[in-house]
């Protein structure tokens, strides 16, 4: 991958600038980094090794907290920090820190642990700038509790970048398209289950109701993207067109099955189906304004529950998750499996910590622990949920539908596509939703983002 070299090779040359800056300096001053010490204890900064050989020293972890929230984040740390008590973990964590992160990152100075997700990360990114561990070895060593290798026991493998491993699957996202199924049920509304049932339904919603029907975050155009647009490929050309439309094949975004898709897009806007004002929408926004009846559907991950638990109006009757419809007619549901990962800093401090860290979450009672804290999916096999009261009965009823090849095919991307790809393909997306664009001028515009893509 030539992007992925080249970020290789640029990395490597920021080590060597660092290292010769760091020997000309005399003072041997550190920056502080603002950060919280959230368990006390030594903060002596040394890596790894106590005096017996123990795991001990900082560990820094940062993770997002998003719809997910926090909570089973706090209790596997803190049960970590009783298997290893000569552990310091200090936690870098919230809405904002992978802004507030950045700069460590940039220096060659980042905790030593990341989960990647939320605005403002990208895993494909991380590693093309030379920022994660290569991890393709140790990963076939780490063994589930009743001592399975966890490589063979994902539900959705780690991301591959050219054979490689740089980070483990933690999360097992399913975007889809949510509505209102009580809301539905009492109005005699339709669930789609394909494209033209899509539109049939929404024109209907949007005859009776007076609204346009689908909404999503404009100021987040990814959401369409990965929410829609993925099933959409996936159906249309499997595996393959994924792959060659996220590492911006030559030719792939201007092929004709892509156009097809696009064409679809581009009906939905022309018909007046998508919500005029998504533009100035953030997610959550989005998100209130579905909950509101203000609009009908709205493609979202599993943490939408969770996210707006405490803003759900009380016209809001039971929350009902399809796959995307963006399929043609008697094909079945397609979904696009969006992980998000768990990763070590190549230049982490305390590695040793990092690994013992990253092999300790990854059991199934953390798995089943997740579920209950978050309404989502781990990404490990061999987790009944049905047996489990805490679990919500949307995600039980979505994850047998997920698991059922005569309702969903599964299709998969090789690595999520990378910010400097992404980002311009959802600028023009944007337009295409809102009308201001063709899907033939958007096929162009994303061939183009390509070719820069390529080009860097």
């Amino acid at each position: 991958m030539k992007k992925l070299a080249k970020g290789r090779l640029w990395f490597l040359l920021a080590a060597v600038l660092m290292l010769l800056f760091a020997a000309a300096c005399s003072s041997g001053e550190e920056e502080a980094s603002g950060t919280e010490d959230t368990s006390g204890g030594d903060s002596s900064g040394e890596a790894s090794g106590g005096e017996e050989g123990g795991i001990s020293g900082d560990l820094e972890i940062q993770y997002f907290v998003g719809g997910y929230g926090d909570s089973w984040w706090k209790e596997v740390i803190a049960d970590f920090k009783e298997e290893y008590p000569e552990v310091n973990v200090i936690e870098h964590a919230g809405p904002n820190i992978n802004e507030e992160m950045r700069s460590r990152w940039v220096s060659g100075d980042p905790p030593d642990v990341v989960y990647i997700d939320g605005a403002g990360s990208s895993e494909t990114q991380m590693v093309e700038d030379g920022q994660l561990m290569n991890l393709t070895e140790w990963a076939q060593e780490i063994e589930l509790e009743n001592g399975d290798k966890l490589v063979d026991n994902f539900i959705v493998p780690p991301s591959d970048y050219e054979g490689e491993i740089y980070s483990l699957p933690l999360v097992f996202d399913a975007w889809g398209t949510w509505y209102d199924r009580a809301w539905f049920e009492e109005a005699g509304y339709e669930v789609p289950t394909d494209f033209e049932s899509f539109m049939s339904s929404m024109q209907e919603i949007k005859e009776a109701e007076g609204i346009e029907p689908f909404v999503t975050s404009g100021q987040h155009p990814y959401y369409f993207l990965r929410g829609m647009l993925y099933p959409a490929f996936g159906a249309a050309g499997g595996d393959e067109l994924l792959a060659s439309l996220i590492t911006g094949e030559e030719g792939a975004w201007s092929s004709d099955v892509v156009l097809e898709t696009m064409q679809k897009v581009e009906q939905m806007a022309s018909e007046g189906m998508i919500d005029s004002g998504l533009g100035s929408l953030n997610h959550t926004q989005s998100q209130m304004n579905f909950l509101l009846h203000d609009n009908a559907f709205i493609p979202v991950g599993f943490w939408l529950p969770n996210e707006m638990e405490a803003d759900v109006p009380e016209s809001f009757g039971e929350y009902g998750f399809i796959p995307s419809p963006m399929q043609d007619a008697g094909e079945p549901y397609a979904v696009v499996p969006d992980m998000r990962p768990l990763a070590i800093a190549e230049n982490a401090e305390n590695p040793e910590a990092a690994k013992a860290f990253v092999d300790f979450v990854f059991t199934r009672d953390y798995a089943m622990l997740f579920s209950e804290h978050t309404g989502a999916i781990m990404n490990v096999s061999g987790v009944d949920l049905t047996q489990n009261e805490n679990v919500p009965a949307y995600l039980t009823e979505a994850n047998a539908m997920i698991n059922d090849p005569e309702q969903v095919q599964l299709y998969h991307k090789p690595h999520p596509m990378s910010a400097d790809l992404e980002t311009p393909i959802g600028n023009a997306l944007l337009s295409l939703m809102l009308g201001n664009m063709t899907a033939e001028e958007f096929v162009e515009e994303a061939e183009a983002a390509a070719a820069q893509y390529r080009g860097n």
